[in-house]
């Protein structure tokens, strides 16, 4: 179950991420820290994500947190890039993860190859040149490959 809070901050960090052209990955909130940490990852749509865009991010977001006064408690924000390390899950990121190097994991079977595609059935990689096409049923995972 997802932290209550989690889809009201993402709405106002998507708000602020599109002028800034940047796009929000993914929100989480650990509150097993004291104080509880707010983490925000980003991308930038047009470039390598750098520390400038954390930086423009992390600024308007904090002052549109204070703002709201919508976390009750203390927190510390942070905002990052996910890096290229990370679990591949909307369809813009597979879009966009075209031909790179993933890993698809499906209980005790992983599949390692280039991204050709994925649909609402399946997906598709290139193993050295083989198409392999893999149910999307008992997917469990499909991460970047390093």
């Amino acid at each position: 179950m997802s932290h209550p809070l989690i889809p009201p901050v993402t709405e106002i960090a998507e708000a602020i991420a599109i002028p800034l052209n940047l796009e929000v990955v993914e929100v989480a909130i650990y509150t097993h820290k004291n104080p509880a940490i707010l983490r925000i990852d980003i991308r930038n749509l047009n470039e390598h994500t750098g520390l400038e865009d954390c930086e423009r991010m992390s600024k308007a977001l904090e002052v549109a947190l204070d703002q709201t006064d919508i976390i009750p408690h203390a927190y510390v924000l942070e905002v990052s890039s996910p890096g290229t390390d990370r679990e591949i899950k909307t369809d813009r990121e597979f879009i966009a993860f075209k031909g790179f190097s993933i890993k698809a994991i499906a209980g005790n079977d992983t599949w390692v190859g280039q991204l050709v595609s994925r649909d609402s059935e399946h997906i598709t990689i290139s193993q050295k040149g083989r198409i392999v096409t893999i149910p999307r049923q008992g997917i469990t995972k499909v991460e970047l490959a390093n």
